[in-house]
């Protein structure tokens, strides 16, 4: 079988521009790798015949000269993108046979960019969970497994399939989301790249709703310089968004210098928190040892307000969810319940919910509806909300005393067993956020990146949080502790 599927978007890019290969090739050694990776339960809707025909006019291209970075790289589309013509159900039954008759703006960037779908990614249902065991698709199994055993381990979530697919070589790189954590939980879960640009840095137009509020798009990579191109081409102001910002987007490849001497990266002493494994405290021990090696200056610092950042996101969140889900009512598209005789319009929302919203969607739903509820949205909704401007400041001011980059752990632990915490313990599946939810409260940007591995030979992650909009200084730093870190690498063929 051909290897070109092992490749990054930078060095495809490179192939395709110097003759090596073709899109149609690169394309064509994807969809093989798909076809034999059912184990993995990563690509849930298959559009083969729609990427050679993207492939194809992406050669042309290439040939005219008239190529931008993106062009004729075969991804993956998080299935929370609405793709036109093609089924986007955001992991749920209750989308059933939706076909959108518009493009999101950032799979259309995409698009213009000349990048070829290969189908839509399994995820967890709309966007809500840590592990990909919500999703309607069934779970998507993370490529990588504990040394000397079978056990099916979790890519993470929501962006689940998005992670496996990118650390299996199924595509070069694919779009996800990030709410809470979603996009740099699962990049530590697989030994892949994600990053969560600043709120507003990427259209939400399209993207099916969780929380308005959070909701970030981004990219997932094989390495930083990836991150750097593939989020250059999916940024960008959009009138259709009414939160997207009017601002130039960089060029973050040129941006990459690894230049780090004189930076300030700040250690949050919050972070520690109590009962984290001794792996996590080395991994983050090593990771501050290789940017103080790289020249940068590490202080400690507080983000005062942490403690309550969890509670806060699980009041927030659910009930911005309760308030964008309410639109599902099986009357105008998706799934509708059989309707008993007599029933009336009550009776078909209840029914359809019921069938159409799995367990997890249906807890936050109810959980979004309390706290917004009358007596109780002072209690709860009004106080998160009061709490999150504080978190915001707490990360404004360490900002303004001239740190440049904060260095965090990704996730508490490496990737867990599926089935180990679902339905019996919410609440401890709610913890995998802990180091992450902050970013989305403040609206900044994250990366998380592969620097270590567990004693079972599993991936662990790094985050790096930046200042607002300065994506471009936050990749060069994470460029700087891949290098430093030299992570190389990969789950084991077993699928």
């Amino acid at each position: 079988m051909s290897e070109l599927n092992k490749m990054g978007l930078a060095e495809a890019r490179d192939a395709l521009r110097a003759g090596d290969t073709s899109s149609v090739e690169l394309t064509d050694a994807c969809l093989t790798a798909i076809n034999s990776a059912s184990a993995l339960n990563a690509f849930v809707h298959h559009t083969g015949d729609l990427a050679m025909e993207q492939a194809t006019a992406a050669d042309k291209r290439i040939k005219a000269g008239d190529a931008p970075a993106m062009c004729g790289l075969p991804i993956g589309i998080k299935d929370l993108f609405c793709t036109k013509g093609v089924p986007s159900q955001a992991g749920s039954r209750i989308l059933e046979g939706f076909l959108p008759q518009y493009e999101s703006t950032v799979s259309q960037k995409l698009f213009d960019n000349g990048a070829v779908m290969l189908g839509k990614l399994n995820m967890d249902e709309f966007a809500m969970g840590s592990s990909n065991e919500t999703s309607v698709y069934g779970s998507a199994v993370n490529p990588w497994r504990r040394s000397g055993e079978d056990t099916k381990l979790t890519p993470g979530g929501s962006s689940g399939g998005s992670a496996a697919a990118v650390a299996a070589d199924l595509c070069l790189a694919a779009t996800g989301t990030d709410t809470g954590g979603s996009i740099r939980q699962p990049a530590a879960f697989t030994g892949t790249v994600g990053i969560k640009p600043t709120y507003g840095r990427c259209s939400r137009w399209g993207v099916v709703a969780f929380a308005s509020s959070l909701d970030q798009a981004g990219p997932m990579t094989k390495s930083v310089r990836d991150a750097a191109i593939m989020l250059e081409a999916m940024a960008g102001f959009d009138a259709k968004d009414s939160t997207s910002v009017d601002l130039a987007v960089p060029d973050f490849e040129a941006a990459l210098t690894g230049d780090i001497r004189g930076k300030k990266i700040g250690i949050p002493r919050e972070y520690r928190m109590d009962g984290m494994s001794h792996e996590i405290e080395k991994l983050w021990a090593d990771g501050v040892t290789m940017l103080r090696d790289a020249g940068a200056e590490i202080v400690d610092i507080s983000l005062p307000h942490t403690k309550y950042a969890l509670p806060a996101y699980y009041v927030i969140a659910p009930a911005e969810a309760s308030s964008n889900l309410a639109r599902y009512d099986g009357v105008r598209y998706g799934h509708r319940a059989k309707m008993d005789h007599g029933d009336g319009i009550t009776e078909m929302y209840e029914k359809t919910r019921a069938e159409g919203f799995g367990h997890e969607v249906q807890r936050r739903v109810m959980v979004g509806t309390y706290v917004l509820s009358a007596g109780f949205y002072d209690a709860y909704y009004n106080r998160a909300r009061k709490v999150r401007t504080l978190i915001k400041k707490d990360f404004e001011d360490v900002f303004a005393s001239g740190v440049d980059t904060i260095l965090t752990p990704a996730t508490p632990s490496a990737a867990f067993g599926l089935n180990e915490m679902a339905e019996t313990d919410p609440v401890a599946m709610y913890l995998n956020d802990i180091f992450t939810v902050t970013v989305n409260l403040a609206g900044l940007p994250g990366i998380a990146l592969p620097t270590g591995t567990s004693a079972q030979g599993l991936p662990l992650g790094l985050q790096l949080i930046g200042r607002p909009w300065e994506e471009a200084e936050l990749l060069s730093t994470a460029y700087a502790l891949e290098r430093s870190a030299g992570f190389m690498a990969k789950a084991e063929k077993w699928w």
